[in-house]
């Protein structure tokens, strides 16, 4: 697992770039525990598009990513 211990998980370019377009999302993300981020970190490996990843943080938004 690739950390900064100060600024916690490495972001995906991908998930920083739509939790970006929302300051709500990014929130959200920041106040997950560090765990929890690197669970919702490795579901984007699996994610070949924009339009999955904003579905990936729309539903993280939503408390049904399992992250």
């Amino acid at each position: 697992m690739n950390k900064n211990l100060a600024n916690g998980p490495e972001i995906p370019m991908g998930l920083g770039m739509a939790l970006a377009k929302s300051p709500d999302a990014m929130r959200v993300f920041a106040s997950m525990p560090p765990a929890r981020q690197q669970a919702l970190i490795e579901q984007t490996h699996q994610i070949r598009s924009k339009q999955e990843m904003n579905a990936l943080v729309q539903r993280m938004m939503r408390g049904e990513a399992q992250g």
